[in-house]
């Protein structure tokens, strides 16, 4: 069948697989087909995919079904996921080595970037040295981990190296890596067909504002699509988002985020599709559209997409793309039947409608993103959560916590309960919007011309998700009254929200551990989960960068910004309408001082524009020479005992629990980013390789050492196993001694006698960012599966993709229905040839046998190969052995 198109631009002709022409060979109408689906459709039938072409060509919007294998035209990663895929990637060529193969056997199939952007620490914040002393340190802290990633970019073809000190992952992405429409030579002839991608990075999705299908996935996972693997997931419900109006002169996109968060949380759209569409879709601007994109994650979306249209032609002008390059990418669009310009509305699942007119200042925590609050309810809702239970939206305190207080040593005052202790405007988000920092600039700089100021007590930090934000607010003159109020530039890339805060003073910080005080931090990021942004800080407030800092000017979320003065100046109080900046000054502002010449020079030469990246010295060869006191890269055990033959998977039977959660375990919770504290397993080894505790550096950073994660995993100091529960932090009971202890010292201790350990969980198991390492330090740890109420998509797929099974306990059934404790002793009968989403009897022996059915949470064919394979990495060397070898 010959579905195959040419169109002519500028003189040249390029092919193209014809939408149209496939959808009529099916006899079906490409009108009723959202434009993520026809996306898919086109990658199916460009890869020659035809039986699932087939399924997703009779898609029904209320009841869909088949899976679908997706193939990336692009893999993007950074450096804290990156790092630890691209050791993958080093340790599978020692293994084919091993085997008798060729390391090359092991390379790219498809272009591969890697950001460097989330090492940067703010060990130093409030000066004006503060960029460079971060910039030093992260160099000399993380050396072994570019020397690592210098040696990829020689050894790999189709491997880029975007160094430190450009920006964050995903503005980079969006402002420079992305063409929107790609070209291939194919046999001779130019071909188009749509970028998209995936990343190791949950808010991959911020490129979805673009017009580009992508999302984030596993480290695992995008070192299968590296490797010419397809990603299999089932297909998905896609949840039309209507919008309509416009936003109020006082709403920000990051308002807009928040409201969708927790809205699309309440709809329940985990692992569906979400696309925009309607009349107020049209109004917002491309990067208030990256910015609920990026959210995506949040509201628990595998994307959040946003249809090609003329804005997107718009802002790739804005930024700088050739005219080439966007006369390509129209052309292209209106051609295939992937512009949209409001003339038609696909058949979706279900639609939800917004108005964009309703949409309020507002922020979100104290400990989740969905979890919005509007801004005159934030003192209330603060003093409200101090007393409410223990849990997402409590700490379970009493009612005179509000008024607790403690001195600091060598200060005049004091710190009081609900006091700021970290204000961060961070994080891609916020910091790819110019609407927003703009706004954050001006609102800095009429608080500077009242005579305002910040306390001293809290850490204040500007870190831009790329230089294009220094150049346009240096050329109006705002970085000025930003860094008089403390806002210095710390760095480029991804610094609070991912937990690389830094340290607090000293003496704040002894104060509040002496006290236990529960203060805040307001950070213009997406992730405000228990213990990522500060281990001491315990109320967390996602915020539009201009609030970070109209509450950094407050000192304390507990006044009420819409009613209370912020502060008080010679003249009397000032209040944040005093402050806050019309649409009309912001507009102006971005009018004169955005150019596109500027976005040209901010990426120019990109890839060897850092000298100090340049000079780093490193080895050569297609094989890494690993060092062996190295503790950042080390070469995992993944493929220790690999065999070119398949073994029979490990039986699961004797399984001792070795920890039992609640609802709502994260990532975070399961493999922590940032601290890595002294007295733990982990600190402990570094301590026992002869490292101080100043150069421990974060967990994100050490992701390429599997002996410093397993130690880390399940260590949260917020983590709370119910097998302890007196107790926070990774601690269980151990079923062997009766012994309180470190889950990796029980985890040890099982493997030693031989005994298999499951997870008991409860809802959306796995929440939060794609970390790999919460599925490898699992499976590090000897766990053979998971009984989960349910898991967030990525992770799922991730255990998995490690050789663990993840079992779904049946509608209406919980742990707690079945009378599980933890103290059991389980049996799963797993089938010799799994069947996708069948349910397997799962067998508790205590003082009487528990017999219950769930759910074997393999959804696709490939599920059971991976499982067959006890992992996916296992699978891929072996068909590389066998290609080779054929």
């Amino acid at each position: 069948m010959n579905w195959t198109k040419h169109t002519n631009v500028k003189g040249e002709q390029y092919t193209y697989l014809d939408l149209l022409s496939v959808v009529s060979h099916y006899n079906k109408e490409l009108e009723r087909y959202p434009y993520s689906i026809r996306i898919l459709l086109e990658s199916l039938a460009r890869h020659q995919e035809t039986q699932a072409l087939e399924e997703l060509i009779e898609y029904d919007a209320k009841n869909p079904t088949g899976v679908i294998p997706f193939r990336p035209s692009r893999v993007i990663l950074q450096d804290f996921t990156g790092v630890p895929a691209v050791v993958d990637l080093a340790a599978m060529r020692d293994a084919v080595v091993k085997l008798g193969g060729k390391a090359e056997y092991i390379n790219p199939e498809i272009p591969v970037t890697l950001v460097v952007d989330h090492s940067v620490q703010v060990d130093c914040a409030g000066t004006p040295d503060s960029l460079a002393f971060n910039t030093e340190k992260e160099f000399e802290r993380n050396l072994e981990r570019y020397q690592f990633l210098k040696w990829a970019q020689q050894a790999f073809d189709n491997f880029d190296v975007v160094p430190p000190e450009t920006g964050i992952i995903h503005q980079v992405n969006l402002e420079f890596l992305s063409d929107v429409i790609l070209e291939q030579e194919k046999n001779g002839e130019k071909w188009l067909f749509p970028d998209s991608l995936e990343g190791t990075d949950s808010h991959t999705t911020m490129i979805n504002g673009l017009g580009v299908l992508g999302w984030g996935v596993g480290g695992i996972e995008a070192e299968a699509a590296i490797l010419g693997e397809a990603s299999f997931f089932p297909t998905p419900e896609i949840i039309g988002v209507e919008l309509t109006g416009a936003l109020s002169p006082t709403a920000t996109a990051t308002d807009l985020a928040l409201h969708l968060t927790q809205l699309l949380r309440n709809e329940k759209v985990v692992g569906k599709f979400v696309e925009y569409f309607g009349p107020g879709y049209q109004k917002l601007s491309l990067s208030d559209r990256a910015t609920i994109a990026n959210m995506a994650p949040e509201y628990g979306a595998t994307c959040g997409y946003c249809p090609i249209d003329q804005e997107t032609l718009n802002y790739l002008r804005v930024t700088g793309r050739s005219p080439e390059q966007i006369e390509l990418v129209e052309a292209y669009a209106k051609a295939n039947h992937l512009f949209y310009d409001g003339s038609e509305t696909p058949e979706y699942t279900r639609v939800i409608q917004l108005d964009l007119g309703e949409i309020k200042s507002s922020v979100a925590g104290p400990k989740r993103p969905q979890d919005r609050i509007p801004l005159d309810e934030v003192s209330e809702n603060f003093a409200a959560s101090l007393t409410n239970p223990s849990g997402p939206q409590g700490f379970g305190l009493s009612k005179d916590e509000i008024n607790k207080s403690a001195a600091i040593a060598d200060r005049e005052n004091a710190m009081h309960t609900g006091d700021l202790a970290l204000a961060a405007i961070t994080s891609c988000t916020n910091t790819s919007n110019p609407s927003v920092m703009v706004a954050a600039g001006l609102l800095a700089k009429k608080a500077v011309e009242k005579g305002l100021q910040v306390p001293e007590t809290i850490k204040t930090s500007l870190a831009p998700g790329s230089k294009i934000v220094t150049s346009y607010l240096e050329k109006g003159d705002l970085l000025k009254p930003l860094a008089d109020l403390g806002f210095d530039i710390v760095g480029y890339g991804c610094t609070t929200c991912i937990g690389n805060s830094g340290p607090l003073s000293e003496e704040v910080e002894q104060t509040l551990k002496k006290n236990d005080l529960v203060v805040a931090a307001v950070l213009s990021g997406n992730r405000n989960f228990e213990g990522r942004i500060h281990p001491l800080i315990k109320a967390n407030y996602l915020a539009p960068p201009p609030l970070v800092i109209a509450y950094a000017l407050a000192g304390t979320v507990t006044k009420d910004l819409t009613k209370e003065p912020i502060a008080e100046n010679a003249d009397g109080p000032v209040y944040l309408e005093d402050l806050w900046p019309t649409k009309e000054e912001i507009d102006a502002y971005i009018d004169e001082h955005l150019d596109p010449e500027d976005y040209q020079a901010a990426y120019k030469d990109v890839y060897q524009s850092n000298e100090r990246w340049n000079q780093i010295q490193t080895s050569e060869g297609a094989t890494y020479e690993w060092d062996e006191a190295s503790t950042y890269i080390a070469n995992p055990p993944f493929f220790d005992t690999l065999k070119e033959t398949l073994d029979t998977p490990p039986s699961l039977t004797g399984l001792k629990v070795l920890a039992k959660f609640g609802d709502s375990v994260t990532t975070d919770h399961i493999s922590p980013a940032g601290n890595i504290a002294l007295n733990s397993p982990a600190g402990q080894y570094l301590k026992d390789r002869g490292l101080t505790y100043k150069d421990f550096n974060s967990f994100g950073s050490r992701r390429g050492h599997h002996e410093v994660m397993m130690r880390g995993t399940f260590g949260n100091i917020r983590i709370q196993n119910q097998l302890t529960p007196d107790v926070t932090g990774g601690y269980t009971r151990s079923a062997l001694t009766g012994e309180e202890m470190s889950i990796y010292d029980a985890a040890m201790d099982y493997q030693k006698n031989g005994v298999g350990t499951v997870i008991l969980t409860g809802k959306d198991y796995g929440m939060g960012s794609s970390r790999d390492w919460a599925a490898k330090g699992t499976s590090l740890l000897g766990v053979k599966a998971v009984i989960a109420e349910s898991y967030e998509r990525i992770h799922r797929s991730n255990l998995v993709m490690m050789g663990i099974v993840p079992l779904e306990y049946l509608e209406g059934e919980t742990a707690e229905t079945l009378g599980l404790d933890g103290t059991e002793t389980f049996s799963i009968d797993m089938p010799t040839e799994p069947e996708i989403n069948q349910l397997v009897t799962v067998t508790a022996e205590k003082d009487a046998p528990i017999t219950f059915q769930a759910k074997l949470r393999f959804d696709s064919e490939a599920d059971v190969e991976y499982w067959e394979n006890q992992g996916i990495l296992q699978l891929v060397i072996r068909k590389k052995m066998n290609e080779e070898n054929n």
